[in-house]
């Protein structure tokens, strides 16, 4: 039998092929949230308002993500299924595809930022250093997102035939990168100018460039079992359909999460506090969101080796192998997230104390009073999420995004910002258990979906 026909994802055992397959990826999300975390204690100490600034900007720039990323989901959920049906001409159409999407998706982020950026900031803030700040953090990270883009697309593609690999090379390369010139950027070290806010912003291009640089060189001079060609290549209307019918829903289910963060920073503006007490609430949030990627990071690394599994295997209609996939990517990351949640409840102070001021004790004690209960509250959540990200795994990889579209739409504004805006109109505190409240419905909407597939798709492999 050939070398193609015995593709690891059809034929070893599941325990070591899933950690074979997630922990390169798992180890990369890691660095990738180190760095997330770093960018963000550097800007801290270079002032509170430079932190405020780059809160502020962060839900943009997640849609950004949120187009890289869900294009890329599609293009390798696509793959991943021509693959395991042994359509290998249909995958390398996919992959290549992928890449001018790519390319798309970079052109119309470089007309955002150079047109939405100040808006978008000033629409939380009327501090004029906070929107010049965020302005310029937002016009580098969106005009420059070509190597943020096509690295992304890059590693997608590769995870889709099991190289897991190359992906967390990639992602480490950029990570390293971007840590080690932020501080240099930033602060101004050396012969390097002081450039604060618009530093960590070149830190991050500089980063995603050189990791572009690096998947292009990999992709189109080894050999892999996907081919990248654009001669006599043209747009196929069957493959958009098939791309995006699970990146259109993974795409809008990302950018939930951006006009999530933008509307509890909205609550926060309009609630009846003092200034001072609306800057820490909107910090101690932005922080929340680093820190949690520590925890959802290697679940999301996990999804990316479970994902092309339960995509190959359900292409072959091996339904004991998906299913063995899907129940141990849900353990695995249950056991993570528990993780999380101790360390959260029980060290949010010092979590939070990475994040102070150099010299500004009166914002490092503000920042504490408010954040110490805002991470004991969403974290109680976490567990309940490792279960809603596998069953988002399971249904992007099958083919069905709409449903883990549906909910991540339900959850994030169906439930989540109505409930934080009434919980808000009690305090400020009571506002984070919207988070717990919505993961609840969400895990429960799961579970539906799951169950009607199981009974009108599953039950026919």
């Amino acid at each position: 039998m050939s070398e193609v026909s015995q593709n690891k994802m059809g034929v070893k055992p599941m325990f070591p092929l899933l950690m074979g397959m997630s922990l390169p990826a798992m180890f990369s999300m890691m660095i990738q949230a180190l760095y997330n975390v770093v960018d963000s204690i550097f800007v801290a100490r270079y002032s509170p308002d430079a932190l405020q600034a780059v809160s502020l900007a962060y839900p943009l720039q997640m849609i950004m993500i949120s187009f890289a990323v869900g294009t890329a989901v599609g293009v390798n959920s696509l793959i991943a299924r021509r693959l395991g049906a042994k359509n290998y001409q249909d995958a390398n159409t996919a992959a290549t595809t992928g890449l001018v999407l790519a390319v798309i998706n970079w052109l119309v982020f470089l007309a955002i930022g150079l047109t939405v950026s100040r808006p978008f900031i000033s629409l939380f803030t009327s501090d004029g250093e906070v929107i010049g700040d965020g302005t310029g953090y937002l016009t580098v990270v969106l005009c420059v997102s070509f190597g943020a883009m096509i690295s992304c697309m890059g590693e997608k593609i590769l995870q889709s035939t099991g190289n897991m690999i190359i992906p967390m090379l990639t992602q480490i390369l950029g990570a390293v990168i971007n840590i080690i010139f932020d501080p240099l950027l930033i602060f101004g070290v050396g012969f390097f100018p002081r450039l604060g806010v618009l530093g960590a912003a070149i830190a991050t291009v500089f980063g995603q460039i050189c990791s572009m640089t690096f998947i292009l060189i990999i992709l189109f001079v080894k050999k892999h079992e996907v081919k990248i060609t654009f001669k006599g290549f043209r747009m196929q209307k069957i493959v958009l359909k098939n791309i995006y019918s699970v990146s259109f829903p993974a795409i809008i289910m990302q950018c939930i999460g951006s006009v999530m963060v933008s509307g509890i920073n909205a609550i926060i503006s309009i609630a009846d506090i003092a200034a001072e007490y609306g800057a820490a609430y909107i910090n101690a949030f932005g922080i929340y969101f680093k820190l949690q990627s520590f925890v959802f990071m290697p679940v999301f690394g996990l999804s990316q080796g479970v994902s092309p599994i339960i995509g190959y295997n359900f292409g072959a209609r091996n339904k004991k192998r998906m299913y063995e996939a899907f129940r141990m990517g849900v353990i695995i990351a249950g056991i993570i997230m528990a993780a999380g949640t101790v360390l959260f409840q029980l060290a949010p102070g010092w979590l939070l104390s990475l994040f102070e001021s150099a010299d500004n004790a009166a914002a490092n004690a503000l920042l504490a009073e408010v954040g110490e209960p805002l991470l004991r509250i969403i974290s109680v959540s976490f567990i309940m999420a490792a279960v809603g990200i596998m069953f988002s795994t399971l249904f992007q990889a099958v083919g069905k995004g709409f449903y883990s579209m549906t909910m991540s739409v339900l959850r994030q504004l169906g439930v989540l910002l109505p409930v934080a805006f009434v919980l808000s109109k009690i305090n400020m505190v009571a506002m984070w258990y919207a988070f717990p409240i919505a993961e609840i419905v969400c895990l429960g909407i799961g579970i539906i979906f799951f169950l009607a597939l199981r009974k009108k798709t599953f039950s026919k492999l």
